[in-house]
């Protein structure tokens, strides 16, 4: 069963980035990111929050954009990033497919 809300930590992990730096990019995204927050306050991000996260580090750290770089770039082609981040999701699969064969040889 898959999970509605991830937390903080469970994002960082995914995107193999630390906490900070997701909390960074939330707050400097409000337009296209709103996490709904708990009792406690503790931000919750929902797999469409995963996925947009994933585009801005895509932008940021693959690309080497600038945070207002990157902001104009998911403002104004959104959809393109998002097919490119998905390409390159499916070729890291891909590759951990073809290096679990390696092993087995």
């Amino acid at each position: 069963m898959e999970k509605l809300f991830y937390s903080i930590g469970e994002v960082a992990e995914i995107l193999d980035v630390n906490a900070s730096a997701v909390r960074f990019w939330t707050n400097n995204f409000e337009k296209f990111l709103k996490p709904r927050r708990n009792a406690k306050g503790n931000r919750q991000y929902t797999k469409e929050d995963i996925e947009v996260l994933k585009q801005i580090h895509f932008l940021v750290k693959v690309q080497g954009l600038t945070l207002e770089g990157a902001s104009r770039q998911m403002a104004e082609e959104r959809r393109s990033v998002e097919s490119r981040v998905k390409a390159l999701d499916a070729l890291k699969e891909l590759r951990a497919q073809l290096e679990e064969v390696r092993k087995s040889l």
